[in-house]
C-alpha cells in the first residue's frame, strides 16, 4: 500500500479499511474534516453541501461500485433540485450526504451503449430519453425519478434547434435498437411518437408550449423569450423622467436625423467624415468607391428624418412585420446580397453570442411582440422594442441599425426625445447589450439608453454648426476603447 498523503487525496473522499485509520488520526489533528458516513474532506473552509455538490459524480463508485447513473440524472447530467442523483444498483439503500442523496433502484443493468464514467456507468442518450418517458410519481415531498412531460419536449426542441432534424431521428432510431435489450419497446414507441409530433409528421399530444409551437409551425426560441420576460417584468418597474421634444424647426429636425443616421452607421464599421456623410445626405454625392455604404447612410437618414411615417407605430404583429421589412429594404437597398427585407437564412453571431436561428425567427419575434403590447410608457417600449430587433437579429445585415430604428420611432411617435449612440458611447452601448444576451444584466442595459437619451436631449440641433460645436465638446466623435464621451 503507498504511503498515506493527505496531499494526494480528492477534495471529498469515502474512507476504506486501507486508510481509515491514517484518516482518524488526521482528523484528531485538524487536517482533515467529515462530512457524512466514511465521507471526508482535506478543505477545511467551504460549505459541507458546496463541497459534496461539486465532487458528486466521484463519491457513486465509493458507495455503489455497480451503479448506473441513470433517468433524470443521465439526461440533466447534475443532482436534481433536491439533491437526489438516481443510479440503478444491486444496492437499495439510500445514501444522505451533505446537500445530497444518492436514490438507487433496481432495474437493467448496463449495455454496451452505456459509457464508463467516474468509476461507475453513465447512461446512453437515448437509454436516458427512454427511462424518462416511464411513469413515476413524487413521494414525500421529493422529485419524480423522471422528468415531467413538457420538459422532456423542450430537450428534444433545442436538439432540434442545435442539431436539426438528423439527431432526434438519429436519436429515435438508436432508441429503437436498444429498446429491445432492456423491455423499453412501449417507451420507444412513445418517443417516436413524440418526435414525428414535434416534426409535425404526426399528430400527438404535445404539452408544453414550445413543443405546440413547433408543431403548428412557429417555433420559437425559448431562453429568448425568457430574456424578454426578464426585461418586460424589470421595465414595468421602471419609470424615468419623460423627456419632450422641443420645438425644433425643419432644419433642426434635419440635423438631428443626420447624426442618428451617422452615428447609427458609424457603430457597424460603415464609416465616413461628418462632411462626406453630409455630401452623401444633402447633396446627394454618392462616392464611387463606396456606393453601397453611402446609401446605408442615406437609407437610414430617410427613415428617420421622415416624422410622419416614425409615428405610425404597429397595432398587431402583423404590421410590426411589415414595417421592420419595409424599413430594412430602404436601408439595405443597395445590398442586394443582404436580402433587403427579407428574413436571414443563415445563423448569425457577434463574438460569443448566437442569435436566433432562422427557423425560429417569426416565432420569436412574435411572442416577443407579446410583451411589448403590454406596455404604454415610450421609453419602456422604446428600450423592449431594441432589444427585441437586436436579441432576434431577423436580418442577415443591418440588425443595429433596425432596431435603433425601431426603438427610436416609439418615442417620436410619442413627441419623446430620440435616443442617439455616439461613437465614443459605442462601447457603453454594446457592452450593455452583452450583458444583457449572455448574463440577463437588464439594469446596465436601461441606465446606459436612459443616458443617452438624456444628452440627446441636451445637444444643441439648431443648425449643423451648433450641433457639431457640442458634439465635439464631448468627444462624441472619439473612436476607440478609451473614448469616453462628456455628459452635458
Amino acid at each position: 500500500m503507498p504511503e498515506f498523503s493527505i496531499a494526494a487525496l480528492p477534495e471529498v473522499f469515502v474512507s476504506d479499511k486501507s486508510i481509515y485509520k491514517s484518516v482518524y488520526a488526521a482528523v484528531d489533528r485538524g487536517q482533515l474534516r467529515k462530512l457524512g458516513s466514511r465521507l471526508y474532506t482535506r478543505n477545511l473552509q467551504d460549505d459541507p453541501e458546496r463541497l459534496v455538490r461539486r465532487n458528486w459524480y466521484g463519491l457513486i463508485a465509493s458507495y455503489y461500485p455497480d451503479a448506473l447513473i441513470a433517468d433524470r440524472t443521465a439526461l440533466e447530467n447534475k443532482p436534481a433540485e433536491d439533491g437526489s442523483v438516481f443510479l440503478i444498483s444491486s444496492k437499495k439503500r439510500e445514501t444522505k450526504l451533505p446537500g445530497l442523496t444518492f436514490r438507487p433502484r433496481l432495474g437493467p443493468g448496463p449495455i454496451d451503449s452505456d459509457r464508463p464514467f467516474s468509476g461507475v456507468r453513465l447512461a446512453s442518450t437515448p437509454r436516458a430519453y427512454l427511462e424518462n418517458l416511464r411513469e413515476s410519481r413524487a413521494r414525500g415531498g421529493r422529485l419524480p425519478r423522471t422528468m415531467p412531460r413538457d420538459e422532456i419536449e423542450q430537450r428534444l426542441d433545442a436538439m432540434i434547434r442545435r442539431q436539426g432534424e438528423v439527431a432526434v431521428n438519429r436519436l429515435r432510431d438508436d432508441a429503437r435498437a436498444i429498446a429491445p435489450q432492456l423491455g423499453y419497446e412501449a417507451e420507444a414507441a412513445d418517443l417516436s411518437e413524440l418526435i414525428g409530433s414535434l416534426l409535425g409528421t404526426r399528430e400527438g399530444d404535445l404539452v408544453s408550449a414550445t413543443g405546440k409551437a413547433r408543431h403548428a409551425g412557429q417555433p420559437f426560441d425559448p431562453d429568448r423569450i425568457a430574456l424578454f420576460e426578464t426585461l418586460f417584468n424589470m421595465l414595468r418597474d421602471t419609470l424615468v423622467e419623460r423627456l419632450p421634444v422641443p420645438a425644433r424647426s425643419g432644419e433642426a429636425n434635419a440635423t438631428l436625423a443626420f447624426f442618428e443616421a451617422y452615428f447609427s452607421n458609424f457603430i457597424e464599421g460603415t464609416e465616413f467624415t461628418v462632411e462626406e456623410a453630409a455630401e452623401i445626405v444633402f447633396d446627394g454625392v454618392i462616392p464611387q468607391e463606396r456606393p453601397a455604404d453611402a446609401h446605408d447612410v442615406l437609407g437610414t437618414f430617410r427613415i428617420v428624418s421622415d416624422l410622419a411615417h416614425l409615428k405610425v407605430l404597429p397595432t398587431d404583429f402583423g404590421g410590426f412585420m411589415e414595417l421592420l421589412r419595409r424599413r430594412h429594404a430602404t436601408v439595405m437597398e443597395a445590398r442586394e446580397d443582404k436580402a433587403p427585407g427579407v428574413f436571414k437564412e443563415r445563423e448569425n453571431r457577434a463574438g460569443n453570442t448566437v442569435f436566433v436561428a432562422p427557423e425560429l425567427v417569426e416565432g420569436t419575434l412574435e411572442r416577443g411582440f407579446d410583451f411589448l403590447q403590454a406596455l404604454d410608457d415610450p421609453f419602456q417600449r422604446a428600450v423592449y422594442m431594441m432589444v427585441l430587433v437586436s436579441e432576434v437579429h431577423p436580418f442577415a445585415d443591418g440588425n443595429g441599425r433596425i432596431a435603433r430604428i425601431m426603438m427610436n420611432a416609439e418615442l417620436v411617435a410619442s413627441d419623446q426625445e430620440r435616443i442617439i449612440i455616439p461613437t465614443a458611447y459605442r462601447t457603453d452601448y454594446l457592452g450593455a447589450l452583452k450583458a444583457f444576451s449572455q448574463n440577463g444584466r437588464t439594469d446596465p442595459l436601461i441606465r446606459m439608453l436612459e443616458v443617452a437619451q438624456s444628452y440627446t436631449h441636451r445637444i444643441d440641433w439648431s443648425t449643423m454648426d451648433s450641433a457639431r460645436a457640442d458634439l465635439a465638446a464631448t468627444n462624441a466623435f472619439d473612436d476607440g476603447s478609451d473614448a469616453k464621451l462628456k455628459l452635458l
